[in-house]
């Protein structure tokens, strides 16, 4: 038995060991995606429900864009809505449309945005959430992307109100491990950038090929990342396009909200495990291996917690394991705090000691949330309440220049 555990434990690890390797390919220097007159139209999108209170913000940072002002437009679905989104939407200057059919999640307002859009002459669609900022130059980069060649493209992302919390300042550290271990690692070794749910950018010819905006769970994203990573469809890395998303203030929105992340995920893992597992032997190559990889991580991690207690149990020296435990988490948390002291000085030192000693807390907080996911699925979009807005913050990360 204890042989069995010890050999399914290697096999967990020798995952992880994938993560790492494909994480030493961000400290090569990406090769610039050369800059590109504007050419692109595009249709910017925003699903909303019930988000009066940001979505002027995000509006005016799109108007504010140094890409022609002709070639873009900005649409809003507002859906389910008990607030004024839609009268909102249109005094900051967007164009509204109303939804005809039944929306339970964000998926379903973006099927029947781009249902509608579709038949208009846009070359290509960004999506944001109600609640972003967008640094003025988003557009014109992601038109140097498509222009470049790219077919789905991917910004970098940080947060909106980093000083409202220590616990929000961990989210931008999070964001930016996934921008440069992650996204920056895959584009520089050919892989995708992670498609977040929002910041990203897709070609029309991409939803034309998939007849539009399909998804069916609630992780939208990481659904239609699995349905690019089966077909072969690469994800660019865009680090100069820059979204700021608003963090949860409230340690239990926290956990609400990235439980949801967690199930959403594993639905896509199990939705998409077939397709993705052919895209490895057709056209999705080592792309749909590598979201393959990354969709069952949560499954892993569990599973290493469940295999890590049944080997403690059937070990002959149980006490003495146990009592070593205390020096294990010590050595867990001090390596994960020098991780966030390199992921803040990435950030120029953004990030105040604070944030970086709450990150490994952050960080293993994922494992009870990706068991009580395993065990009880949620389905269930729940409204996040907005903070104040976190404008001073914003306007003195709004024109650095990303760091990637």
């Amino acid at each position: 038995m204890q042989n069995a555990i010890s050999g399914a434990m290697l096999l967990l690890k020798l995952a992880s060991l994938y993560f790492l390797v494909v994480a030493l390919f961000a400290l090569k220097k990406p090769k610039p995606i050369p800059r590109a007159n504007p050419n692109m139209r595009f249709a910017c999108v925003i699903a909303a429900r019930n988000e009066e209170r940001v979505i002027g913000g995000l509006i005016e940072s799109l108007l504010r864009q140094t890409y022609p002002k002709a070639l873009f437009d900005i649409y809003v679905m507002p859906n389910n809505c008990t607030d004024h989104t839609a009268l909102a939407a249109i005094r900051a200057g967007a164009q509204v449309l109303r939804p005809e059919g039944e929306i339970r999640c964000k998926g379903d307002a973006l099927h029947e945005v781009f249902e509608t859009l579709l038949k208009k002459d846009y070359d290509a669609f960004c999506v944001f959430d109600a609640d972003n900022f967008v640094d003025p130059a988003f557009l014109s980069r992601m038109n140097d992307a498509f222009c470049a060649g790219a077919k789905a493209a991917k910004g970098a992302m940080r947060v909106k109100n980093p000083e409202d919390s220590p616990l929000c300042a961990c989210y931008g550290l999070y964001f930016t491990c996934f921008d440069f271990f992650f996204s920056r690692a895959r584009m520089n070794c050919g892989l995708s950038s992670k498609l977040v749910g929002t910041g990203f950018a897709v070609h029309r010819s991409v939803l034309e090929e998939s007849h539009g905006w399909n998804s069916v769970t609630i992780a939208e994203d990481a659904e239609f990342a699995a349905y690019l990573a089966e077909t072969g469809t690469r994800v660019w890395f865009v680090p100069e396009a820059v979204t700021y998303d608003e963090a949860p203030t409230s340690v239990l929105v926290s956990l609400r909200q990235r439980r949801r992340w967690s199930s959403g995920v594993m639905d896509v893992a199990q939705a998409r495990l077939g397709g993705l597992a052919c895209g490895v032997f057709d056209e999705g190559g080592l792309r749909a291996l590598d979201m393959l990889a990354m969709l069952t991580q949560p499954f892993c991690q569990a599973a290493s917690f469940f295999l890590g207690c049944a080997l403690v149990l059937v070990q002959p020296n149980t006490a003495q394991t146990i009592a070593l435990l205390p020096l294990g988490l010590a050595g867990g948390f001090f390596a994960m705090t020098m991780f966030a002291c390199l992921l803040s000085k990435i950030q120029g030192g953004r990030y105040n000691w604070r944030a970086i000693l709450l990150f490994p807390l952050f960080m293993a907080s994922w494992l009870p949330l990706n068991l009580v996911s395993l065990l009880f699925r949620t389905r269930v979009w729940r409204e996040i309440e907005h903070g104040k807005p976190a404008i001073p913050a914003v306007k003195r990360q709004l024109f650095q220049k990303a760091e990637f």
